[in-house]
């Protein structure tokens, strides 16, 4: 019944990064802004996934808003059994080493503050250190199962 009930609630999308002995990355509908001061957000993770191995242990992580523009970049994150990273996938390297990713309208790097154990997942907060909320394109939604865009 959750799910069912989830899938009517229209969720921004974003995907997570990380850098620790490998890359990592997961697309999120769970990001949350929990406080202005200080700054902090928070997002769900699976603690079975392959990004979680990654971000129970880095100190910071990568978190971007993604565009109407970027659904198959969502596709890609969430997709298990493939290399994210790799092109057509664009990123570089930003601040405290976080992987970044071009052309979104939002990113931030974050510092890991919690990680709190949640049922099958992983809780994590972080407290954003740098970002740019200047990108282009309009914000990307996902809703009864599939990526939107916003209506005017």
């Amino acid at each position: 019944m959750l799910r069912a009930a989830f899938r009517r609630h229209p969720a921004g999308v974003a995907v997570v990064t990380a850098r620790g002995g490998r890359l990592a990355g997961f697309t999120a509908t769970s990001l949350t802004s929990v406080s202005a001061e200080p700054p902090l957000v928070s997002f769900g993770v699976g603690a079975a996934s392959g990004s979680w191995a990654v971000i129970a242990e880095t100190e910071h992580v990568g978190v971007h808003l993604l565009g109407e523009h970027q659904r198959e970049l969502a596709d890609t994150f969430a997709r298990s059994g493939v290399d994210r990273f790799a092109p057509p996938t664009r990123w570089r390297e930003g601040p405290e080493g976080v992987p970044l990713l071009e052309s979104v309208p939002v990113w931030l790097v974050c510092r890991v503050v919690a990680r709190v154990p949640a049922g099958d997942h992983r809780v994590v907060v972080a407290e954003v250190v740098a970002g740019d909320p200047a990108g282009p394109g309009r914000p990307l939604v996902h809703h009864d199962g599939r990526y939107n865009a916003l209506r005017d």
